[in-house]
């Protein structure tokens, strides 16, 4: 009895709240908070890692260094592409002190808002970097991990600073993530 007591009182509590993020955005294009729900139960590893690495401070001050209009905004690279960082044109190749991720490929599409975990052309290479689509981006799907979805800011989103159409390099001040949060 005691037992089925306990089962009905989580049934009564409903889900568990879902672990997410807030991305503080600064820059000279837009300014913001975009909101991001983590997909724990579809990619559970990625998820925590967001989620260590936003708790250590390694997300906050880091540039949007690749950033591709029509596709998608790439961030995190607490290694090359922090505000401080001497060597920013090495932005996008770095990442953190914990080993990559094991690939965990899901059947959920890139579609506008998806964040999606970057990685180099092994598929189990993820690290720290992640990307938010602009737009649908079905090509990638099964190519890459989806780790979650914005649930708000998408005027944030739209208006972080573009890379250059030929060279993808984005010229001037890119936009920062200047503060990264966790959520509940």
């Amino acid at each position: 009895m005691h037992k089925l007591a306990l089962v009905f009182a989580l049934l009564a509590a409903g889900p568990a709240a879902a672990t997410g993020i807030e991305i503080t955005v600064e820059g000279a294009h837009t300014s913001g908070v975009i909101k991001i729900d983590l997909l724990e139960d579809v990619a559970p590893g990625h998820a925590e890692r967001i989620v260590t690495l936003a708790e250590q401070g390694f997300y906050d001050n880091v540039y949007f260094h690749r950033v591709i209009d029509g596709f998608m905004a790439q961030t995190g690279d607490g290694e090359f592409g922090k505000v401080e960082a001497e060597r920013i044109r090495r932005a996008g190749t770095g990442g953190s002190d914990l080993p990559d991720l094991k690939a965990e490929f899901s059947d959920i599409p890139f579609d506008r808002g998806v964040v999606g975990m970057a990685r180099s052309s092994s598929p189990d290479s993820a690290n720290s970097q992640f990307f938010i689509m602009f737009d649908k981006g079905y090509f990638l799907n099964g190519q890459y991990t989806v780790v979650g979805r914005v649930t708000d800011g998408f005027d944030v989103l739209d208006n972080i600073k573009r890379g250059d159409g030929s060279t993808l390099e984005i010229t001037g001040e890119p936009d920062v993530m200047t503060k990264v949060v966790v959520t509940e």
